[in-house]
């Protein structure tokens, strides 16, 4: 297996939800459009032992490591991989201090919706092995 959890790497990684059919969606055309620098994994299809956030952490928000191994959540980590095709300066507006603040109370609220509708059930406790 590729080793994706390095300290330094040399493209940011996106780590998204294969199971989330809207997710998936949105992976097929950053992949389209991306222009070098990103790599993505899906969550369900790596070891995440190395990793410091939890499975769970990660199917909750969306989540990039950079290329220095920092970690972004949620609307940050969707900007960040925007930033990687011509569409990038679009996302940018949304880190803004005035927009941010509104971003991510939507994105929380968003991301909580869809992880209990996909991951609330009998069935998670395979989700979260």
């Amino acid at each position: 297996m590729t080793n994706f959890f390095n300290k330094k790497n040399s493209q940011d990684i996106l780590y998204f939800d294969g199971f989330c059919p809207m997710c998936t969606k949105e992976i097929n055309l950053l992949k389209r459009l991306n222009n070098g620098g990103l790599s993505f994994v899906d969550i369900h299809e790596c070891n995440l032992e190395l990793l410091a956030p939890s499975k769970v952490d990660m199917l909750k928000v969306l989540h990039l490591m950079t290329t220095d191994g920092n970690w972004l959540k949620g609307a940050p980590a969707t900007v960040k991989a925007w930033s990687h095709t011509h569409w990038g300066w679009i996302f940018k507006p949304l880190l803004w201090p005035f927009f941010s603040l509104l971003v991510n109370y939507i994105y929380k609220i968003w991301a909580a919706r869809r992880y209990r509708r996909l991951y609330d059930c009998d069935a998670c406790s395979e989700v979260d092995e």
